[in-house]
């Protein structure tokens, strides 16, 4: 699959790119693409919670355990002590408790769902390969002018770039609709939630070997 490359200004330079069939062109409709997406969706998701929540249950609340009223003959429910569930401060029934919400998904997987989320944007044309680049000094405004270029600056954006430029990162970290990543740490959750990604001309070759 070939596609043109463009120039910060959003022209075609004239030039083009061939994208690895092995992972721009995989059958969508072919096995269990879309369990295989979740699976490594779900695992990234996971990975990234604390699970510090907890609630505090009827014997972990601070409060007398005194009898409030008798035991029958009241008309309402046994409410037992000031900690009991049914009343306001009381403890919470069945709540939160601290768990590892971590899990582990194969290798193969893992590549296999990224190459599918891959496969997925560049048949929905959000994909756009523009010339290497960088800034002279860290401004925002450099960022937006190239997403303005492509029309993206009201979208959210996936930045992919060879290695770490400093002062694009920096121009880039303070739009709240954009991300910028390295080619290699690409996955496939960061590769699904945005609406387009702007993938530069030397970070295809490291992409095209996924």
């Amino acid at each position: 699959m070939e596609v043109a490359v463009y120039n910060i200004k959003g022209e075609d330079t004239g030039r083009k790119v061939v994208l690895n069939d092995k992972v721009f062109g995989l059958d969508l409709n072919e096995g269990n693409a879309k369990h295989t997406v979740y699976l490594s969706v779900k695992q990234y998701l996971g990975n990234q919670r604390q699970g510090t929540h907890k609630s505090k249950e009827r014997s972990e609340v601070s409060g007398s355990t005194r009898k409030l009223g008798r035991q029958k003959g009241g008309g309402g429910a046994r409410r037992g002590d000031i900690n009991s569930p049914l009343l306001r401060g009381g403890g919470t029934v069945f709540g939160p408790r601290p768990r590892d919400y971590r899990s582990k998904l194969n290798k193969k997987m893992k590549a296999l769902a990224r190459k599918i989320a891959l496969t997925s944007k560049a048949a929905e044309g959000q994909i756009f390969v523009v010339e290497n680049f960088t800034f002279d000094a860290p401004k925002t405004k450099s960022y937006m002018a190239i997403a303005k270029a492509f029309n993206l600056d009201e979208k959210k954006v996936l930045l992919v770039m060879n290695g770490v430029d400093r002062n694009v990162l920096l121009s880039v970290r303070n739009v709240p609709n954009a991300l910028m990543m390295q080619a290699i740490d690409l996955n496939t959750y960061a590769l699904l939630n945005n609406d387009a990604i702007l993938v530069t001309e030397d970070s295809v070759a490291v992409i095209n070997e996924f």
